[in-house]
C-alpha cells in the first residue's frame, strides 16, 4: 500500500541521493528504479492528476543530472532508461486525463530513450501505449500498425502477451477482423502460460483482470455478448471494489448487457457513478459511460435517464482553464 504522503517522499528521497551525487551514480539509478516501481505499483491509488505531478518532478530531477555533461556513460544509460519509463507513466497518465496529445507526445519520449538505452520491454510498450491512443479516437488501421510496430521488437512472455491483448486484439476486434483477433488472444494466452512470472503486478506487468477486460472489449466488438459478458464479470470479479480497473469491467459489462438488459445495464453504470469519485473517473471509464448512455438513451428503461443526467452533470477531468477535477 502507498499514501499521499508517501507520493512526495519519495520523490524528496531521489531530491537528496542527487544532492550527494549531482551528475548521478549506483545510488541514484537505485533509487529512480525504486521509484518507478512504486510509481506503479501505486497507480491505481492516486487520482491521476497527483500523481503526474510526482512523476513529472521525478523525471525532472533525472534530467538535471543527465544533462549536467559530466555522467559517466553506464550510468547515463541507466539515467536515460528511467527517463524513459517516467515518460510512458507520463504518457499513461496523460491518456487517463482525457489529454491525448500529451499522451503522444510523453509516449514518443519514451519510445525514444528506450531505443537509446537499448531497453526493448520499453519501446515496445510505449509503441502499444501509442496503439492504446490512437484506438481511443477511433484510429484502428494506425492502432493496428503501433501494434505490430511494437510487436516487432518486444520481448517474449508477458510483455508479448500484453501487447496482443491489450495493444493489437482490441482494434482487430473493432475491425471486424474476427480470424485476427481470436489468433491475437491465442497468442497472448500462450505468451502467458509460457511465463513463469506471468500475470505479474504493476502497471507495466499484466494481471488476470486486465487481459479477460480487453478480451471482453474484443468479444463485445465482434458481437459476441454472452462471452463478452462472461469475461467483463470476470475481470470486475478479479479487481477489488471501487478501483479504476473494476469501473472498466463493470461499465464493459453493462455495454454487453445494454441489448437485451438495458434496465440492468442503467443500474451497473449508476453503481459505477456511486462508487468511485469523478476525480477518480478515468477517461476511458468517462467515455463508456457516455456511450453507454448514447445506446440505451432510446429504450426508455428504468434508470436510463438517472444515467443521463448524473453522466451530464460529471465534472470534466480537466476544465478549460487546465485545472484537474478535484476530490
Amino acid at each position: 500500500m502507498t499514501t499521499s504522503a508517501g507520493l512526495p517522499a519519495v520523490r524528496d528521497s531521489l531530491h537528496l541521493a542527487l544532492l550527494a551525487d549531482p551528475v548521478g551514480s549506483p545510488t541514484v539509478v537505485d533509487l529512480a528504479e525504486a521509484a518507478i516501481e512504486h510509481y506503479a505499483l501505486g497507480y491505481s491509488k492516486h487520482p491521476p492528476h497527483v500523481l503526474f505531478t510526482e512523476v513529472h518532478g521525478a523525471r525532472g530531477l533525472l534530467s538535471r543530472a543527465l544533462t549536467s555533461g559530466q555522467t559517466h556513460e553506464p550510468i547515463a544509460v541507466d539515467l536515460r532508461r528511467g527517463i524513459g519509463w517516467l515518460s510512458a507513466l507520463l504518457g499513461n497518465l496523460a491518456f487517463h486525463l482525457g489529454d491525448h496529445t500529451g499522451a503522444r507526445a510523453h509516449l514518443a519520449t519514451a519510445a525514444t530513450y528506450g531505443d537509446r538505452s537499448g531497453d526493448t520491454r520499453l519501446t515496445a510498450w510505449a509503441w502499444g501505449a501509442q496503439a492504446m491512443v490512437a484506438r481511443a479516437t477511433g484510429q484502428h488501421i494506425r492502432a493496428v500498425a503501433h501494434a505490430e510496430r511494437g510487436l516487432a521488437s518486444v520481448p517474449s512472455g508477458l510483455p508479448r502477451a500484453q501487447l496482443h491483448a491489450w495493444a493489437l486484439l482490441p482494434s482487430l476486434a473493432e475491425l471486424g477482423r474476427e480470424q485476427e483477433a481470436d489468433a491475437a488472444l491465442a497468442t497472448a494466452t500462450r505468451e502467458l502460460e509460457a511465463d513463469p512470472t506471468g500475470w505479474a503486478p504493476g502497471r507495466f506487468g499484466y494481471d488476470v483482470a486486465e487481459h479477460s477486460l480487453h478480451e471482453a472489449e474484443a468479444q463485445r466488438a465482434l458481437g459476441r455478448m454472452d462471452r463478452a459478458a462472461t469475461t467483463a464479470e470476470a475481470s470486475m470479479n478479479a479487481c477489488t471494489t471501487g478501483t479504476p480497473g473494476w469501473a472498466a469491467a463493470a461499465l464493459v459489462l453493462a455495454q454487453a448487457e445494454a441489448p437485451t438488459q438495458p434496465a440492468d445495464a442503467a443500474q451497473r453504470a449508476l453503481d459505477v457513478l456511486t462508487r468511485v469519485p469523478a476525480v477518480r473517473l478515468r477517461s476511458t471509464s468517462r467515455s463508456r459511460l457516455a456511450q453507454l448512455q448514447i445506446t440505451l438513451e432510446p429504450t426508455r428503461a428504468h434508470g436510463v435517464e438517472d444515467l443521463r443526467d448524473r453522466v451530464h452533470a460529471l465534472p470534466p477531468a480537466i476544465d478549460a482553464h487546465g485545472v484537474a477535477t478535484t476530490a
